[in-house]
């Protein structure tokens, strides 16, 4: 955090020293945020290096003759030849091209940004020491110790002036008095038709005639913010057009192709797994909702049998512990039933027996 604070204030230092020494490349930009002055002066682009080169001409005026050749070269030459100056500046080595190009850490790239401008001439150090000096001055004219000095000497007592030279004065002020009014007249003449042609205009101005009515449906100070804007970003764009654009835009269109099928198909599949995917959103729906009709049954009580009221898993419970004993109760049956065909069948077996027996007794 400090040290992004600390790159906001170098961000703003080296871009006020710009504007001071009238560096044309920052004209009409009219940067407020801090993270603004640092994306153009740390971000590798064509409008940073000729800002470095416009700082190293300043500089060193020969250089800037030798500039534009090696630009319209390469621009690696132009960067090698920034970075051997650097050297010669004893402020980097001639293999810092990322420092050249804007490609090190911004804190580095402005500490060098910094440490050139401060090698500029006329820089705005004298300006800073004329400025403290002149405003020390008037703090000490206008301090509370000095104001009745200044009082007296602006409105004396007594008139140093002789009598023949005071009387000369009184007439000479006695002259103006009479120009005074001619002039009120002739400003209070030209005030009238000013206002007359104004009066006239707006008649003639169908857009002016409901900005009493309404104030905000258009407004000169806002016409006027607007076109400045428009100003600045077309002067912005043409520069990025023709530092990065123009090579883009000089290229032939590309050729389309016939095969126009391949979107119609695309299209169909992906109505396909849209309408498969609503068709799986809906069955999950109809699971959560079996899962909540499920729980519902497990959970809420109910009448089974007998008149009492319990929930499925206790009557689930319940049935299992009687089990047990309807097992035991088919098994008695189950043995009651083998023993009564048992005994039918001994029965049967003797009844057969008796009637197959032959009758010897006369």
């Amino acid at each position: 955090m400090a040290a992004t604070s600390k790159e906001h204030r170098l961000s703003q230092h080296v871009y006020a020293t710009l504007q001071t020494l009238s560096c044309s490349l920052v004209e009409g930009l009219y940067l407020r945020e801090a993270d603004s002055m640092q994306e153009l002066l740390c971000t590798p682009s064509q409008h940073r290096t000729d800002i470095l080169a416009w700082i190293c001409s300043s500089i060193c005026p020969s250089l800037g003759k030798k500039l534009p050749t090696l630009r319209s070269k390469d621009p690696i030459s132009l960067s090698q030849e920034l970075a051997v100056f650097g050297q010669e500046m004893m402020l980097c080595r001639t293999d810092d091209l990322d420092l050249i190009t804007g490609r090190a850490c911004p804190l580095r790239q402005l500490w060098f940004l910094e440490q050139l401008l401060t090698l500029v001439p006329d820089s705005v150090d004298s300006s800073e020491d004329s400025r403290a000096g002149g405003e020390g001055l008037l703090k000490e004219l206008f301090c509370p110790e000095a104001l009745p000095h200044l009082t007296h000497a602006l409105t004396p007592t007594l008139n140093p002036w002789p009598s023949d030279i005071r009387g000369a004065r009184k007439g000479q002020r006695s002259l103006p008095s009479r120009s005074r009014g001619e002039e009120v007249a002739d400003v209070t003449a030209l005030l009238e038709s000013t206002h007359a042609a104004l009066e006239q205009l707006h008649d003639q101005c169908v857009f002016l005639r409901g900005e009493e009515a309404s104030p905000s449906r258009f407004s000169v100070c806002a016409l006027r913010v607007a076109v400045s804007d428009l100003a600045q970003m077309m002067s912005v764009f043409s520069r990025v057009y023709d530092t990065d654009f123009r090579s883009y835009c000089s290229r032939d269109p590309p050729s389309l192709r016939s095969h126009t099928h391949i979107f119609s198909t695309v299209h169909r599949l992906l109505n396909a797994c849209n309408t498969e995917l609503e068709v799986l959103q809906q069955v999950s729906e109809v699971s959560v909702c079996l899962s909540d009709t499920v729980n519902e049954v497990h959970s809420d009580p109910c009448y089974w049998s007998h008149g009492h009221k319990r929930t499925l898993c206790d009557y689930l419970m319940k049935l299992v512990d009687r089990m047990p004993r309807v097992c035991k109760a088919v098994k008695a049956k189950a043995t009651q039933l083998e023993d009564l065909t048992k005994r039918y069948t001994e029965f049967l077996s003797l009844h057969h027996g008796t009637d197959s027996k032959p009758l010897t007794e006369p």
